[in-house]
């Protein structure tokens, strides 16, 4: 702790620079909170991001059991999930406004109430209508907890730390999506799909009574909204998660509901950049792009949003329904994958201020690389350890990838666009993560129907005698027979579609590594000369 003249530096160079301050306001004072409580904040912070991060991927095993529950079409169901998605979504860059107009406690706080509230409201529903509203309700309640607490990580700790924090919370933004699944499905089974929601109570609770107790609060500025770039945003959001939630269902661009999204999102995005650029106070500040390194590592965050959440799409029904994996030994085989992410991103907190963060992230992307290359050579025929060891490695290479990104991205942007900044950040990660879900989603099924035609091609009265046909145990004269030969077929075409999507992806992610070269090393201020909220 530094001493009363220190603080005195401190808390001026705090005001100074505008800790919390609006894009479009003069800075203005945050106070800062004793050292003690830094412990404090950061575990229900912590707390806060699980619970949100969770539930991203926690319900989605759970469906089946709500479909029989509600006696819902899987088109009905699927707005479960649709709800949730589109309203995080639009909420995600309302947040930095709120929390400068209002301040950053009180959102946080109001948040983590509502995000308690409706998960409870939702394991309480008894008809679809309902469960969807609320689900509505958490998606918007959620949808600033993330970008926040990544905010607040950053104003707590010193800039020499910023690496240690990012791990710290990095954990809980990537462990939540692994383990969601694999919670979720145990939850279903041995207790019932209500808990998938009612899990969130406590948690929100302790989250609640720790930043009460702990937080301090952000002066609010008197800001004015941007309603129209709000709104246009709010358009492109919305149309473009309702076009990728829904095109595999609608067979894409034959379905004019899907072109009418693709096209409101379009002149909607058109709209928004056009005002962004010639409006004096915008809703998104252009003030944001004018720093290299965050700008550099937006486009990365949006491609790792495509790896790190298109593999968690596409690995559980390949397990399940390819492998015939029960929904606990998925869980099993995968959590691997958050371990690896877990010791990544502990290395990574100890070499913090001691190795440059690039190289940390060069390695890291290499080793997602070589994770996708091994789930390039998976097979019907392979026990688990194959999935188990390439989901280490992958959880590995992403832990050493995610931290570094995020320290770099913020180490150099001014702490008055801290707020806004996050917002974005976590914005374009979860687009990334849409548009690869969709796209990874879209091409499993088109190479899987390409590859079953080609296989059954080869299937005629001239070769059924084949000591082959033998060996599969299948009678090729009988219906039952070509019924079995059909699905071995599928399952085949299927495995040959999956890998197909780890190569792609293990492709997109060597033309990445390159960019490493546009993010700069961040030049620290002396220790003394730098804000913090200690």
């Amino acid at each position: 702790m530094p001493d009363v003249a220190g603080a005195d530096i401190l808390e001026k160079v705090a005001e100074e620079a505008g800790v919390g301050a609006s894009h479009d306001a003069p800075p203005h004072k945050q106070s800062s909170p004793p050292a003690l409580n830094r412990k404090l904040i950061t575990v229900s912070i912590m707390a806060a991001t699980i619970m949100q991060s969770i539930d991203s991927t926690i319900a989605n095993v759970a469906l089946p059991k709500m479909q029989g529950t509600f006696s819902a079409t899987q088109e009905e169901i699927g707005w479960v999930l649709t709800s949730y998605i589109i309203a995080a979504a639009i909420m995600i860059p309302l947040t930095g406004w709120l929390a400068g107009r209002f301040g950053r406690k009180k959102v946080f706080l109001i948040s983590i109430a509502g995000f308690a509230v409706s998960s409870a409201a939702c394991g309480a529903s008894v008809t679809l209508g309902q469960i969807v509203f609320f689900r509505l309700l958490q998606g918007i309640s959620g949808a600033a907890l993330v970008p926040l607490s990544q905010a607040i990580m950053f104003d707590i700790n010193d800039p020499r730390d910023y690496a240690r924090a990012m791990a710290i919370w990095g954990v809980g933004v990537t462990m939540g999506p692994i383990l969601g699944p694999a919670l979720g499905g145990w939850l279903t089974q041995n207790y019932d799909w209500r808990w998938v929601f009612y899990i969130n109570v406590p948690i929100g609770i302790v989250a609640f009574l720790g930043l009460t107790a702990s937080m301090p609060e952000t002066e609010p500025v008197d800001r004015r909204f941007d309603f129209f770039g709000f709104t246009t945003l709010s358009l492109f959001l919305g149309a473009l998660q309702l076009m990728l939630d829904r095109g595999q269902l609608k067979d894409w661009f034959n379905s004019p509901e899907i072109i009418f999204y693709a096209g409101l999102g379009g002149v909607s995005l058109y709209l928004f950049l056009v005002h962004t650029l010639t409006h004096d106070k915008p809703f998104v500040s252009p003030a944001l792009f004018a720093d290299h390194n965050f700008l550099a590592s937006n486009i990365f965050i949006f491609l790792i949003g495509v790896v790190l959440f298109a593999t968690l799409a596409l690995l559980p029904p390949m397990l399940q329904t390819d492998m015939q994996y029960p929904v606990l030994t998925t869980g099993l085989v995968t959590a691997p994958r958050g371990l690896g992410t877990m010791l990544a991103m502990m290395l990574v907190g100890r070499m913090s201020g001691k190795a440059d963060m690039r190289g940390i992230m060069t390695v890291g992307l290499s080793l997602t690389v070589l994770s996708l290359w091994m789930m390039s050579d998976f097979s019907l025929l392979m026990g688990a350890e194959p999935v188990v060891m390439s989901g280490l490695v992958q959880g590995f290479g992403v832990g050493l990838s995610y931290v570094p990104l995020s320290t770099l991205a913020f180490s150099t942007l001014p702490a008055h666009l801290r707020n806004e900044g996050t917002a974005f950040f976590n914005l374009l990660r979860n687009i990334g993560s849409a548009i690869g879900i969709s796209v990874v989603e879209f091409l499993l099924t088109r190479n899987t129907q390409v590859v079953h035609a080609g296989m059954a091609a080869h299937v005629t009265p001239y070769n059924l005698h084949d000591p082959g046909f033998a060996a599969l145990h299948v009678d090729p004269f009988r219906v039952r027979g070509l019924e079995a030969l059909n699905g071995i077929i599928t399952r085949q075409a299927s495995m040959v579609g999956y890998i197909d999507d780890f190569k792609l992806m293990m492709v997109l992610m060597i033309a990445v590594i390159p960019l490493v070269l546009l993010l700069k090393r961040p030049d620290y201020a002396p220790k003394e000369e730098v804000a913090v909220m200690d």
